[in-house]
């Protein structure tokens, strides 16, 4: 496998790797806190290489040094005539609507943000369903009936994530009781794993023994400190199961790895604009089930999140999304 790989210094893009292949390759940038987050930009990660493993081909990649650098990585990548361009995080939807329209022969693709242009297409996630599932594994865990979440950027997005959650563990333990952190309200809460721990004791002080982490790369400081505190977490976006064997109760996946995949295997001329929905029915979202956290899973568990999953894909159970009136009933 070779890629294209640019990093943003100050003014200017320095070319650090160099495969020699042709323009019109695909190109993914990276949201901050770097591709090896072992969450969500991993889970980029994954798919592109996955797609480079499986094809020969190659691809351009970009990782942002700090936020002011979004409009500059898209014109960057855009203008060495990559195509398409794969961008992860809802905080490139300004920049895109922006840029966009400069560039109205290449093909864009948001991933976890609706942009609406002619060359943009937006995938979103259903992380209310997949979240949902995962309270009601919380809920059926817990010794306490105290359960945590701690989210990242204290934004509508993750928002969805919390909402979701609460409303799968108040389903299964309406007596039950959520505690709610985030770790800031400035990008810079995706990655302060330190302030995650710390979050992580003070839920444990509380009560709580199974904490959700929808947080970036501060969640790998919750996920360790709950492991060491002796109580569970559930990873998010990627398959976090691994990191700490049967102390992760399930990881709340989003197939950010199929969505770029997919994003690079079609090339740009299949590519539509709009919005491209990932949920439940189609495994864009779901709990994560492994050697890791197996014996962690009991079969009513498991009976209980596949009745669960089967409703919200029939509809009977109707999971309430935030981002459409950012309210939590729930919560």
């Amino acid at each position: 496998m070779t890629m294209m790989k640019f990093r943003l210094l100050g003014g200017a893009a320095v070319l650090a790797l160099c495969s020699g292949a042709a323009l019109a390759e695909p190109a993914l940038i990276f949201d901050l806190g770097g591709k090896f987050d072992k969450s969500f930009n991993e889970a980029a990660y994954t798919g592109a290489k996955r797609w480079a493993d499986e094809t020969g081909g190659t691809y351009k990649e970009l990782e942002m040094q700090s936020e002011a650098q979004r409009e500059q990585a898209l014109r960057r990548l855009s203008e060495t005539g990559a195509n398409p361009v794969v961008m992860t995080g809802f905080a490139f939807g300004d920049v895109l609507s922006k840029v966009a329209p400069d560039y109205p022969d290449t093909k864009f693709v948001l991933i976890d943000m609706a942009v609406e242009q002619p060359n943009v297409q937006s995938i979103v996630f259903s992380d209310e369903q997949g979240s949902y599932l995962a309270g009601v594994m919380a809920a059926m865990a817990s010794t306490t009936g105290t359960v945590g979440f701690i989210g990242g950027m204290d934004v509508p997005l993750i928002h969805k994530f919390e909402c979701g959650y609460a409303q799968g563990f108040k389903a299964t333990r309406p007596d039950g009781k959520l505690l709610i952190n985030y770790t800031g309200t400035t990008p810079a809460a995706w990655n302060d794993p330190v302030k995650g721990g710390e979050l992580a004791r003070a839920q444990k002080s509380q009560g709580a023994d199974v904490i959700f982490a929808a947080a970036g790369g501060t969640g790998i400081g919750i996920l360790q400190t709950a492991a060491d505190e002796g109580i569970l977490s559930i990873g998010v976006d990627s398959n976090q199961n691994h990191l700490h064997p049967g102390k992760v109760l399930t990881s709340m996946v989003k197939r950010v790895d199929n969505a770029v995949y997919d994003s690079f295997a079609g090339g740009p001329d299949a590519i539509e604009p709009g919005i491209k929905v990932m949920d439940l029915s189609v495994d864009g979202v779901g709990v994560a089930v492994d050697e890791n956290n197996a014996a962690l899973v009991t079969p009513e568990m498991q009976a209980a999140v596949d009745e669960a999953k089967a409703k919200i894909i029939a509809g009977e159970i109707k999971v309430h999304d935030y981002m459409s009136d950012n309210l939590c009933p729930a919560g």
